[in-house]
């Protein structure tokens, strides 16, 4: 066969495999199933698929909340003032974003839609509606991952292993062709994930660990032209490094108009479906968890069956009464399977449920949402009987079958587990004499031993104060719910007669309440009152409302609320619906003491107006913290005539310079600052994302330093980038040291490993980090030979000593070449002489706006501690690649080092 006919055979290949892979994805991914998948429950995808509420995500940030606190900040947020993104668009750049997307890390709690939304994107485009482009997709669940975790294979193994189809492909189709790999669920992976130490890899064919593989695939060294995506949960997300990620992106569930479209599509009986609907907006609580899909499911499946004439019963109003009517419905649903109405096997189903529970309390506290073979065997369930609990709970516990190396189980739900969890705890609250050294050693030991119903559920309180990050807040939620009669009555059939308790809960309200009045944490008593609520007890807030019918602009003085009181009022504006654009705290009471009480209002508000209330430090301090936080809506603030002085401002610069930040006007007006104040405020400008658009600083004492140091930062707004050098890159005759900071030319040559990125001519090295958005950063030179210092485009040449490679001498990059006897800025070989800076002046600031598309050059004077900026030069284009700073160096000896922005 001719060479001509065998490259015609081979493409051909290509297209041939990606019918057959379209073919299989579209039968593997065009039915859904809510809730638990295998049971016959599943529907047409595209029939039922409702729209979810995608944002940009902000940063990669980890996030510890408790994902209910997630949902419930996130439902405060106004949706005009974010930008949605449709599933289908999240690799298309945004307007300001000039450069190609190549990594997309998508965020959201549990259950809120992230699989879902994956499995649409893979069934719009085997079905060839979008992304025609793409050539082939491949979906690569952690949790199958981590089934492969001991395996040594190469990347092209790897995927013939899960994808047959692409047998027939050879290693250069994986070059040529657009390609995307779908990385769903990182907080289920089980592998390491060592970017720092794993080994860099480029060969496609080369074998080595999964983990290998994955690090090198997402840090671009494998396939660096492949597109990727990755979903997560909040607190998973900085497994990965922030210069991998191209675009960060937050999955949000369903807007308020997209529930109502869920119940009218979800129930075919649309009086009935409205019915549902209105009961829903009735409960606070309920109507915010049902931004998440499942609950809405879990929530139709319930109300549906009870709003109905077969049903009768008081209609679920907190989350323990739903949940544990969704239990009882599975049961039923497992006795109909035998056309009986009673349950065959009552023990049987008892037994199964306490091995679930079990299960699900100790995964809880390891903070396990997936299970394997072996947690199962370590919760006493015998993996030969695993049909027994799936079968008692079809739509509760799941085992997925269509996995490669083994099974993974899991529930349809974290608040499933949760709820689970805390029945689990609730049946199980005394533990014999006789248990075991390892059981009494448990974190639960001490919740369990407790004799006395009062005693067990106060002890349960406090370990949920406990936790810094709230993590057993729902669980709490939960096993106080059960505790109430009307609750065990509706569980008599899983309840033995001695763990019928009648118990007045009047002891536990009394104890929780004094956690409430004594707490020094506002957010903690929040999740106090929905404890409360759990247990019908509305006390406190009805005696806040009362209070506050007086008119709505009455003033509360400080002493006419107890601290308990003072913790209703903030919870009753939290969870008021109507949203809270202003906070005014003079019109409650003018003290800093108030202001404490009720900073999760200031939290959601977004303009505090805190003029003349005697405030100080600890309020600096505390709205520093909220304005770190991703979820802070604060726009606005006016600290005017409050005696924050220097050190207040220091730490409320702390959150100014956050990204995270979005303040826009600050009014500091009569606050007692000096030019130290100043200092710090500009500081944190330097780092803010430039959202601050007004700074009110009159009646205070900058100095002219201050104001000169204040106007400069306002007006030209530097962003500080800490870069490293990459070793991947850097020529042999370059050394580099300072973790990477600095690189030297040396005499002898250094021994690197060959790779494809390195310069192998001329005396340059990138850097590891992107530049991205807007970027300042400062690189002092040394040597008489000089340096060039500038910004280049990845795909610059690095072979022979064409013009190509060199930095400034072509399309791909922008230089300013600096020596002790001349400055110049060179692009496309097209060079502009500069002024020279004074003697010694050797260290120079660049600052990249890559939206607008223009790069400056300065030189930086070390004379005075705030370092003077000369500007030298700017560059007008448009940035239409990723782009990473550049060093080249001239001559043995010279040297540069990229400096920490003070």
């Amino acid at each position: 066969m001719k060479q001509t006919d065998i490259a015609n055979t081979l493409e051909k290949l290509a297209p041939a495999c990606q019918r057959k892979l379209k073919s299989k994805l579209k039968d593997k991914y065009q039915r859904i199933n809510e809730g638990i998948s295998g049971y016959g429950n599943s529907a047409l995808l595209n029939e039922i698929y409702t729209e979810l509420y995608i944002t940009e995500g902000g940063g990669g940030d980890v996030n510890q909340e408790h994902e209910v606190k997630q949902i419930e900040a996130a439902s405060r947020k106004r949706q005009t003032q974010e930008r949605p993104i449709k599933c289908n668009d999240i690799f298309k750049p945004l307007p300001e974003q000039n450069q190609p997307i190549k990594t997309v890390l998508t965020k959201g709690v549990a259950g809120i839609g992230k699989t879902v939304s994956v499995q649409k994107f893979i069934l719009d485009w085997a079905e060839g509606e979008v992304n025609q482009d793409v050539l082939f997709i491949f979906p690569l669940p952690f949790r199958e991952l981590n089934l492969m975790k001991e395996k040594k294979l190469s990347l092209v193994q790897l995927l013939q292993s899960f994808f047959p189809e692409t047998q027939d492909l050879k290693p250069r189709h994986y070059k040529s062709y657009k390609i995307m790999f779908i990385f769903d669920g990182l907080d289920e992976c089980r592998l390491p994930l060592d970017f720092k130490n794993n080994e860099n890899l480029v060969d496609i064919e080369e074998q080595t660990s999964v983990d290998v593989l994955l690090t090198n695939l997402i840090k671009g060294n494998l396939l660096p032209s492949a597109l990727l995506w990755i979903t997560s949960r909040p607190a998973a997300v900085s497994q990965i490094p922030p210069d991998c990620v191209d675009q960060v992106t937050e999955v949000r569930g369903f807007s308020d108009p997209q529930k109502q479209e869920y119940f009218s599509k979800r129930i075919q009986n649309q009086d009935l479906a409205n019915k549902v609907f209105t009961h829903i907006r009735s409960s606070r609580s309920l109507y915010i968890m049902c931004h998440i899909p499942v609950f809405c499911w879990i929530t139709a499946t319930v109300l549906e069956r009870m709003l109905s004439e077969a049903e009768s019963g008081e209609i679920p109003k907190t989350l323990t009464q739903m949940f544990t009517h969704f239990l009882i419905f599975q049961i039923k649903l497992k006795n109909q399977k035998y056309s009986g109405k009673s349950d065959p096997d009552p023990q049987q189903t008892r037994e199964s449920i306490l091995a679930l529970g079990k299960l699900a309390f100790q995964q809880l506290e390891k903070g396990n949402l997936i299970f394997y073979e072996q947690d199962l065997r370590e919760s006493g369930i015998d993996i030969k009987e695993v049909s027994v609990y799936s079968g008692v709970c079809t739509q509760i516990f799941r085992e997925e079958h269509e996995l490669h190396l083994g099974k993974v189980f899991s529930f349809v739900h974290l608040s499933v587990q949760e709820f689970l969890a805390a029945l689990y705890a609730f049946l199980n609250r005394k533990i014999p004499k006789e248990q075991s050294t390892e059981q009494q050693t448990s974190k639960a030991f001490k919740l369990f031993s407790r004799s006395t119903m009062t005693g067990f559920l106060s002890c349960a309180v406090d370990r949920a104060l406990q936790s810094e990050s709230g993590h057993l807040d729902l669980f709490l939620r939960f096993l106080l719910g059960l505790s109430l009669e009307s609750n065990q009555t509706l569980l008599r059939d899983l309840l033995t007669p001695s763990e019928r308790i009648s118990h007045s809960n009047k002891e536990t309200v009394k104890y929780i309440k004094k956690k409430i009045e004594k707490s020094s944490s506002s957010e903690k008593s929040i999740n106090l009152f929905h404890c409360l609520n759990e247990l019908n007890d509305h006390s406190l807030v009805q005696e806040v409302q009362k209070y506050l019918s007086g008119g709505a602009d009455r003033r509360v003085h400080q002493d006419s609320l107890s601290p308990a009181q003072w913790s209703a009022l903030a919870f009753v504006l939290v969870n008021s619906e109507e949203e809270l654009d202003e906070f005014d705290l003079s019109k409650y009471h003018p003290s800093e003491e108030c202001l404490l009480k009720l900073l999760p209002v200031v939290k959601i508000s977004r303009r505090a107006l805190l003029a003349s209330c005697n405030l100080g430090v600890k309020t600096c301090e505390n709205m520093g913290t909220i304005l770190n936080l991703e979820n802070s809506s604060l726009k606005e603030i006016d600290f005017s005539n409050n005696d924050l002085q220097d050190s207040g401002v220091e730490l409320l610069s702390s959150g100014l310079k956050s990204s995270h930040c979005k303040l826009q006007i600050l009014r500091l007006s009569g606050c007692m600052i000096t030019e130290k104040g100043c200092s710090s405020l500009a500081s944190a400008l330097i780092l803010n994302p430039s959202h601050l658009k007004e700074l009110d600083l009159t009646y205070n004492h900058p100095g002219k330093s201050g104001v000169k140091l204040l106007s400069a930062r306002l007006e030209d707004p530097h962003y500080g980038c800490d870069f490293t050098l990459d070793p991947n890159t850097v020529n042999p005759c370059l050394s580099l040291s300072e973790e990477n900071r600095r690189v030297e030319w040396r005499e002898k040559l250094q021994s690197y490993p060959d790779h494809p990125e390195r310069f192998d001519v001329y005396q340059q090295v990138l850097s590891r980090e992107r530049v991205t958005g807007r970027c300042y950063w400062e690189a002092e030179w040394s040597g008489r030979g000089g340096a060039d210092v500038g910004l280049s485009y990845k795909t610059i040449s690095r072979k022979g000593g064409v013009s190509d490679c060199g930095f400034g001498w072509n399309r791909n990059s922008w230089s300013l070449s600096c020596s002790d006897y001349r400055y110049s800025v060179l692009h496309n070989k097209n060079s502009t002489d500069l002024p020279r800076p004074p003697s010694g002046c050797r260290r120079v600031g660049v600052y990249v706006d890559c939206p607008a598309g223009t790069l400056s050059f300065y030189s930086v004077s070390t004379d005075t501690p705030s370092h003077t900026l000369t500007h030298l030069h700017t560059l007008y284009t448009t940035f239409t690649q990723p782009l990473y700073a550049g060093i080249r160096l001239y001559g043995y000896g010279s040297s540069v080092r990229l400096c920490e922005i003070e």
